[in-house]
């Protein structure tokens, strides 16, 4: 099944409920959305995308946050804390030094617990709930795990994470503990644990809302939304490009989904559609590696390693949604280097916007674009950013200034500091 930008809104199936149903991108068969837990497709294994008879139009939303957007989601409401509604930031110095007509910085690390990935748990764990379950589960490289227990401890329901060993943040794994997750430390990488989970949720021990889950996904997308609204609303116009961060590529599949949707209704016209533009680092970069080779699937990477450890993945499940979307956008994907991420950190907290390594990856990978004129000068540019600075203190303490001890006395303050 093509994931064709200008596809018109598929007719309803019959195993549709209220206009909603599960479709698979790769063969077409159809399902209906709440009968049953599946993650992928019966009869080829491709992965699941919610479709909905009526795509809605902008005129549709109402609200704040990511229930506004309702009528784009499979329920009028999930469990909430609430979530959305995050800030599109003005960056005026770090925009003159990009060279770029016009940048934004959308900072989903001022979400509930910290990163774009509440906007998944509110619809997903909304949906464990129609379908009965009792246990949530997922792999995690640290910030989904602190938006499921959240989520899963708002919804009364217990929480399995697993995490690898000795490679997620502690401020990450402390969220998850606070909130009376389990946590199992995997002798493995995420990729390791997500085969495990994906195991688990097979035998029925729990249900998985990694991004893997279509469900997860719808609640995501509503990032783009957001975006397109309150740049028109500023500008008159939509963003050129959205630049953003790829582990899981869960987030490019998403937006693309939503400017899918929006072609799909009437909403928005194809060529007003932003080039989604992702941004790896060089450890762990199999999209970018698809992307420069023009191959329709990925490479796992068997081994990575990044500074960016919410992006730590060398075999992102999504790569079949999000290729096409970074393709049919007219966008590409770049991968930098650990120092560039740092850097690019700094010049964030330059403008009071403080995020952990892998949201920086975002502002990398434009400037990066920019040298090699892939970005013009003339582009509006949106970046993604996913995660809070105190999702990674040490990161961040790292990355920051050193603290410089004085003397307990006001005129030595004064003579230091003057020098």
């Amino acid at each position: 099944m093509s994931l064709d930008l200008t596809a018109a809104t598929p007719a309803a199936p019959t195993a549709a409920a209220d206009g909603v149903w599960l479709a698979c991108i790769e063969c077409g068969e159809t399902f209906a959305p709440f009968s049953s837990i599946r993650y992928t497709c019966d009869h080829c294994d491709g992965l699941l995308e919610v479709r909905y008879a009526d795509p809605p139009t902008f005129d549709d939303f109402e609200g704040r946050g990511v229930w506004r957007y309702a009528a784009a989601l499979p329920f009028e409401e999930g469990v909430s804390l609430p979530e959305g509604a995050t800030p599109l930031h003005h960056v005026p110095r770090l925009e003159e030094a990009v060279g770029v007509e016009r940048l934004r910085i959308k900072h989903e690390g001022m979400n509930p617990t910290g990163s774009f990935k509440d906007r998944g748990m509110t619809v997903g764990v909304r949906v464990a709930k129609e379908l009965g379950v009792g246990r949530l589960a997922c792999a995690s490289t640290g910030n989904t795990s602190a938006a499921l227990a959240a989520y899963g401890a708002r919804g009364g329901m217990q929480t399995l994470v697993l995490l690898p060993a000795g490679k997620v943040a502690a401020g990450k794994i402390a969220q998850a503990a606070l909130h009376d997750a389990r946590i199992l430390e995997v002798d493995g990488n995420f990729d390791d644990c997500l085969d495990i989970v994906q195991d688990l949720a097979a035998k029925g021990e729990a249900y998985l809302l990694n991004s893997l889950n279509p469900f997860r996904l719808e609640g995501q997308k509503t990032i783009g939304l957001e975006i397109l609204e309150e740049f028109h609303d500023d500008h008159g116009t939509y963003p050129d490009r959205i630049v953003l961060p790829v582990g899981n590529a869960g987030n490019t599949s998403a937006l693309y989904k939503c400017f899918r949707e929006l072609v799909q209704s009437g909403a928005l016209a194809p060529a007003d559609v932003p080039k989604l533009t992702g941004v790896q680092a060089e450890g762990a970069a199999p999209m970018v590696e698809a992307i420069e080779e023009g191959t329709d699937g990925i490479r796992r990477w068997p081994e990575v390693e990044t500074i960016a450890t919410a992006i730590r993945i060398g075999n992102p499940v999504n790569a079949p949604k999000a290729l096409p979307g970074i393709r049919a956008t007219g966008g590409t994907a770049v991968a930098v280097a650990d120092e560039a991420i740092t850097d690019a950190q700094r010049a964030l907290a330059a403008e009071g916007v403080g995020v952990e390594p892998a949201s920086a990856t975002s502002i990398a990978g434009l400037r990066k674009l920019r040298e090699r004129g892939v970005v013009e000068d003339d582009e509006q540019v949106v970046c993604l950013t996913t995660g809070h600075l105190l999702k990674d203190p040490d990161a961040a303490f790292a990355a920051g200034n050193d603290p410089e001890p004085v003397p307990n006395d006001t005129d030595a303050v004064l003579e230091h500091i003057a020098e």
